[in-house]
This record gives structure tokens, sequence and C-alpha cells, in this order.
């Protein structure tokens, strides 16, 4: 039997990572602020509202970090909505220098509910998000272990996103601060979809880069080296055109290989 890792509750469950008591005291007036005028965005629309990331973590950095925000709607997002949560996350930017930008995912209440998504955006407000306002959702969801389906189901489609990221890496002007955000994303979702590979054998979860690069090194240790690179860049990026080239031409469509012949791909979304 594996051994249990940490991640996990007495029953061998994923825990879920977050609370408000985490978030840093630097991040807390800025928490509060998005807290109060989500409900003068969405108005009735709003179902529940939820943090992650690494303020809930405890983890942000003052200046570096994002403001990461799940809302639920009892309806699917509109174009409207969409407007609404971009203007409060620049107003929320501009207000708070330390955080660095603010990210909203926007969905339906019934799309996270459903049963195409348990094991993706479920699994994903259940154990990764804080609630911040409303009724929380993860009282509806199902407990999560650390296996196949779950790899499967979150990160099963690296295969066609490379088509996708290799667009953007030509679209992108030719400049170390164009192609820097690239890298950030590019190298934590590199990251996270090899630690999920390895994760049923691992039997445990994290979201610390480095600790996933650990768990992934174990495992494949001729790529161990490469992975222990994209932690580094996940949290301290670069401008390196090679290393995108590296991620789209050499580590992604191995990876992506790996995960398909090991947990399979993810099933289609009516999405």
């Amino acid at each position: 039997m594996s051994e249990r890792r940490p991640g996990l509750d007495a029953q061998g469950y994923i825990a879920r990572e977050g609370s408000l008591e985490r978030v840093p005291r630097a991040f807390r007036p800025v928490v509060a602020a998005a807290r109060e005028r989500l409900p003068d965005v969405f108005g009735a629309r709003l179902h529940s509202a939820y943090l992650y990331g690494s303020l809930p973590r405890g983890t942000a950095r003052v200046g570096r970090s994002d403001l990461d925000l799940l809302v639920a709607l009892h309806e699917e997002p509109t174009e409207a909505d969409r407007a609404g949560a971009r203007a409060l996350g620049e107003a929320l930017d501009e207000e708070y220098q330390q955080i660095d930008g603010v990210g909203t995912l926007l969905y339906g209440r019934a799309r996270l509910l459903s049963d195409a998504e348990s094991h993706d955006l479920g699994w994903f407000v259940a154990c990764l998000c804080t609630p911040l306002l409303g009724e929380d959702l993860a009282e509806r969801l199902p407990r999560y272990r650390p296996g196949s389906l779950l790899a499967r189901e979150t990160n099963g489609d690296l295969a066609p996103l490379l088509a996708r990221w290799r667009t953007r890496i030509a679209e992108a002007e030719d400049t170390d601060a164009a192609r820097l955000p690239l890298v950030r994303f590019m190298s934590r979702h590199l990251v996270r979809t090899a630690f999920t590979l390895v994760m049923p054998r691992w039997n445990g979860w994290t979201s610390d880069l480095y600790e996933m690069a650990e768990a992934f090194a174990a495992y494949y240790p001729a790529r161990a080296g490469q992975l222990r690179a994209a932690a580094v860049r996940g949290y301290e990026p670069t401008g390196d055109a090679d290393v995108l080239r590296g991620y789209v031409d050499d580590l992604g469509p191995w990876l992506a290989e790996a995960y398909t012949r090991v947990h399979g791909v993810k099933a289609p979304r009516p999405h």
C-alpha cells in the first residue's frame, strides 16, 4: 500500500487547503474590499464566491501575488458578468498595491455541481477554494482521493492545449516582457500536470510547485531537472524564448504522451 502523504485527511481524502485565517495581514484589506463589492457587481445573480491560490494558503508575497477569485452565479455567466468582473479586478488592482493583478473565474452553479465537472471544477471548488461569500458548494460535492480519475479529469487535456500555446507564443511580441507571463503560466501548468501524472502513486496533495517537482522526480528522474527548473520559473519567470520552445517542442509533448498512456484523455465537456 502506498504511503499516505501530506495534503490528505485521516481517511485518505484530499483535505481542503487554505482558509481566511491564513490570508497574510497585508492582503486582508483587499480581500475585505472584494467581499464587499462582489454583491454590487453581480446582484441577485451571485450565488457564492471563493478565494484560491496563494492568499488563502498564506504564501502570498506583497507586490508579487495575484488576488484569485472564483464566482458562482445562479445562471451561466453573460458578457455583462464578465465585463463587471474585469472592471472590479481593474479597480482593486489599481487601489491595492500589495497585489499584482486580479483573476476572476466565473461559472454557473449548475455547471460546478454537474457530473461532468465533478472531478475537475467540482474538485477545484471543494478542495482548492476557500469560501468568501454565500452558500459553500463544497457541501454538495463528494470527497476526493488522489486517484487516476482525478488525474485524468483535471489535467488529461495537455495535448490539445499545446497547439493553443504554440499560437500564443507565435502571436506574442518578441520581447522578454511579453514572454514573461507566458513562461510563468506554462511553467506552472506543466509542473502541476507532471505532479498529477504521479499523484496516485505519490498518494497525496500539495500546491507547492517545488514539492510537486520533487514528487515527480522520484518517478521520472530523467526529466527531473526540467521540472525543477520549471518550478523555479513558475515563481520567478524569465522571458526566455528558448524556454517556451522547449516547453512546446520537448517537455510538453513528452508529458502529454505519458499522461495519455498512464491516465487516458480527459472526457469531453458540453461547454
